[in-house]
């Protein structure tokens, strides 16, 4: 049997140590424009911003970014990222964004128009 190792920087981090080191080093307010949801700005805590997070993905995922940014020193890592217009963008598998659809887009494929009457 082989055991597979996991090289992601954030392996062995919980969420609560992530949001108490950004807070240490940010504040709330900074970590508020850095991230715009209302559980950094409105009446902050850590409680109330794990439970958040834990049931808001891409929040998570912008605090990861924030946290790999800022504390682990990761240069590849963006401080921000762009909020999709739809879940169903995102592949569930991964929390990113699916790919595009190249081939449709090469072929130039396009919905045909409803019937009109």
């Amino acid at each position: 049997m082989s055991s597979t190792t996991n090289n992601s920087p954030l392996q062995g981090v919980t969420l609560q140590n992530i949001l108490e080191q950004l807070l240490e080093k940010l504040g709330w307010e900074r970590m508020a424009k850095e991230v715009r949801i209302n559980c950094f700005s409105s009446d902050p805590s850590i409680k109330s911003s794990l439970k958040f997070l834990r049931k808001t993905p891409w929040a998570r995922e912008q605090v990861e970014q924030l946290f790999l940014a800022k504390i682990a020193k990761q240069p590849h890592a963006k401080t921000t990222t762009n909020r999709l217009s739809t879940p169903y963008d995102m592949d569930p598998a991964t929390s990113t964004p699916a790919p595009s659809n190249k081939k449709a887009e090469a072929t130039g494929f396009t919905w045909p128009e409803p019937n009109k009457k």
